[in-house]
């Protein structure tokens, strides 16, 4: 394929390393690509047909817009932080290896653990996770990107923040004395990559499938079932995980109060070639056991 397939980026030190992660796997199968910076949403004109088309993710809608308006071939997400329902026009090509989906806590020590602690996140998912564990402390929000987070931690006087293992991991920062948080159940699709391409790009597509890990994309397609059918269009306390052991798929799902007072929770297994069907069949487990009443209540606090 003569065509050089533009790949864009944002400019962040993570997405950054995800789009040269992307170009050398094209550049190793014989593809010519670029990369190409993309403008920040706030630069953007973004009219209303394209939002209309349901690009609706806070972290991917810069490259998705860029994606339709044909100014690059090809964009790459941390899959979580991917809607569940793909933009109209726009479709996945690839899903790389996952890297750990597991979440970690960078700390200053841990003897806080036993009694009062302040630990900071910006996720809810987290946040409710950590306060079923741990009632007794106060979490406190931390945004920003990965640097600015560690940084936060350092200039406050915080006993610890939550991070990806894998966005530490990627970007050389995982320090040896972080705790792993192996009890906390991931977001759907954390550590995964995700390349999309506009629909009718048959030769980027193409380009792109070499990439795609079956392994990964089966576990992600699992977890995000299982989030699509709680969520209801709704940010929740949810996480899952699925893989696979011993040729059986297992999914670990979760819905939490915002506060961590309630967790429905469900451990399941079944044949792989179930795939999506069993996300949702976990998921409606969930809301049978009280879980629509919870994301009811939870729909209610945050609309507030």
């Amino acid at each position: 394929m003569s065509r050089v397939l533009r790949i864009g980026t944002r400019d962040s030190e993570l997405a950054l390393w995800q789009a040269r992660t992307v170009l050398r796997q094209l550049e190793a199968a014989g593809q010519a690509a670029e990369l190409v910076p993309v403008k920040s949403t706030g630069d953007l004109i973004l009219d209303k047909p394209l939002y209309e088309l349901g690009i609706t993710g806070i972290f991917t809608k810069t490259l998705d817009v860029a994606l339709l308006r044909k100014d690059i071939d090809l964009a790459v997400h941390s899959m979580k932080d991917v809607p569940t329902a793909l933009p109209q026009g726009i479709s996945e090509a690839a899903v790389l290896q996952r890297a750990s989906p597991r979440d970690v806590l960078i700390h200053k020590g841990l003897h806080f653990l036993g009694g009062a602690g302040r630990v900071a996140t910006g996720s809810l998912r987290r946040k409710a996770q950590w306060l079923s564990r741990y009632p007794g402390h106060e979490v406190v929000g931390l945004r920003g990107n990965v640097n600015t987070r560690l940084r936060l931690l350092r200039e406050n006087p915080w006993d610890g923040a939550i991070f990806a293992e894998a966005g530490l991991e990627r970007l050389g920062l995982l320090p040896e004395s972080c705790a792993v948080l192996d009890w906390m159940l991931p977001a759907p699709a954390q550590g995964a990559m995700l390349v999309v391409a506009r629909e009718g790009d048959t030769e980027a597509r193409e380009a792109a499938a070499p990439l795609n890990h079956p392994e990964t994309a089966l576990q992600v397609a699992v977890e995000r079932a299982f989030l699509r059918t709680l969520e209801g269009g709704c940010t929740a306390p949810i996480g899952a995980q699925a893989r696979l052991q011993d040729g059986e798929l297992l999914l670990e799902g979760g819905l939490f109060s915002l506060d961590g007072s309630q967790a429905i929770t469900v451990s399941r297994k079944t044949k792989p070639s179930e795939g999506a069907r069993f996300g949702e069949a976990c998921a409606g487990e969930i809301l049978d056991s009280g879980g629509g009443a919870l994301m009811e209540s939870i729909r209610k606090s945050l609309a507030t």
